[in-house]
């Protein structure tokens, strides 16, 4: 379990937490949503280590080998790679010489194996926050921060790595992600659960409990979800027109031609 309890935390002379309690649960993917400026990546570098300029306590995760608890990868809103290194003396700086030889499976995986000595200004930007990502998996976290992973990215890239995101969740359950974004639908369509962030000082205005697993969710269910959500907190979806259900489960129609029993509502 990770819990972040925020007794103050000022931003300049606004107080921007106050009182405030977040809590991941092993294998659960956590989404927080709401307005720019609410403190969103704020909490993810607090939890990172990067900002310790608060008052409270944090319990669970490890910014280094000699701290118990999970070991943390962040991944980025930028993949913020070093242009001077190759994708494998990327992945290098942030794993032990003994553990090289992950390196290069780990990139194929992500369909990067022909470029791992290439440098990063040979990618797109989808292939880059492809190796951001196995920046993140190549010290096996037990929690990923992920800020805005799939921003400025067209739909196909980001349906594709949604479907990463899936998979390595599939592959070990006991991994917990949590994940800032400004797409409704996306927290929908991935999240365990959501926490609608609002107010001054921040607090939680909402939780939304997803009632059935991501993978068993159809657009109609990702659609009814997220109106109720927009409905009630008009201000937690990003201007620019979702892509998020490109990749979502067909509609009950389509299960049926495909000879299942029962569809997902």
């Amino acid at each position: 379990m990770i819990r972040l309890q925020v007794d103050a935390k000022d931003y300049g002379a606004r107080r921007l937490f106050e009182a405030f309690d977040i809590r991941v649960a092993p294998g659960e993917l956590l989404c927080l949503l709401g307005p720019s400026g609410c403190g969103k990546t704020t909490l993810l570098n607090i939890i990172a280590g990067l900002d310790t300029d608060y008052a409270g306590t944090l319990t669970g995760p490890r910014a280094g080998p000699s701290v118990d608890g999970p070991a943390v990868g962040y991944m980025f809103q930028q993949p913020r790679l070093l242009p001077w290194r190759t994708l494998r003396q990327n992945l290098q700086l942030v794993v032990d010489p003994e553990h090289y030889h992950r390196i290069a499976p780990l990139l194929a995986q992500m369909g990067l194996g022909e470029y791992i000595d290439s440098y990063p200004n040979r990618l797109s930007l989808g292939m880059a926050r492809r190796a951001a990502l196995a920046r993140c998996l190549i010290i096996d976290p037990g929690l990923i921060l992920m800020d805005e992973p799939f921003v400025s990215l067209d739909p196909p890239t980001a349906a594709e790595m949604r479907q990463r995101i899936q998979a390595l969740r599939r592959r070990r359950h006991d991994r917990s992600i949590l994940l800032v974004t400004h797409d409704l639908r996306e927290a929908v369509q991935l999240a365990d659960r959501i926490l609608v962030l609002g107010g001054s000082p921040t607090r939680v205005l909402h939780q939304w409990q997803g009632d059935r697993p991501p993978e068993q969710r159809s657009r109609r269910y990702i659609e009814q979800e997220e109106r109720k959500l927009l409905h009630r907190y008009p201000r937690t979806e990003a201007a620019r027109p979702s892509a998020a259900l490109e990749q979502c489960q067909p509609d009950a129609t389509e299960y049926q031609r495909a000879g299942n029993q029962q569809a997902p509502a």
